[in-house]
């Protein structure tokens, strides 16, 4: 991968906000929005879910899941031409007794400070993706297949 294709990587991973969640539901592909805020070197990304969620109930059942983070589209351009990269992966709860929980928490608060709410609810808890393998497309004929490796060297 190239100087300007892993810019466009690490952009994707630290400017995007949302993402498409896809888990599995009886069998079948589910998929839904969430907030993910990525780990310091972008290997795991943090979601905040509710267990009242179907998705959530999806991953305590089978946790392999998939991200797709977007290039927001300003309705200029050719929409296909957007940069994109989907993630397979694994998605494991982040327990309250875990040594490393304050600072995903905090990862995640620091880009989400208005979720802090959602933390002293009972349902929601603190989730990580590990990423497993991805899919980045940087532009017209620019498709890469990523390791983890990449998202370690998109993160600096």
């Amino acid at each position: 991968m190239d100087t300007e294709t892993r810019q466009i990587l690490a952009r994707l991973l630290r400017t995007q906000r949302i993402a498409a969640l896809g888990t599995v539901r009886d069998g079948a592909p589910f998929v839904s929005m969430v907030l993910f805020a990525p780990s310091p070197d972008c290997t795991s990304f943090f979601i905040q879910i509710s267990r009242l969620a179907l998705h959530t109930r999806d991953i305590l059942q089978d946790r392999r899941v998939s991200l797709m983070l977007a290039e927001t589209d300003s309705g200029a351009g050719d929409p296909q031409l957007l940069a994109r990269v989907s993630i397979q992966g694994t998605a494991v709860e982040v327990p309250v007794t875990d040594d490393d929980y304050a600072e995903c928490k905090s990862i995640y608060l620091t880009k989400y400070p208005q979720a802090a709410f959602n933390f002293l609810l009972g349902d929601f808890n603190l989730f990580r993706v590990r990423v497993g393998t991805a899919r980045l497309v940087a532009g017209f004929g620019k498709i890469f297949d990523l390791k983890t490796e990449d998202f370690r060297e998109a993160a600096g």
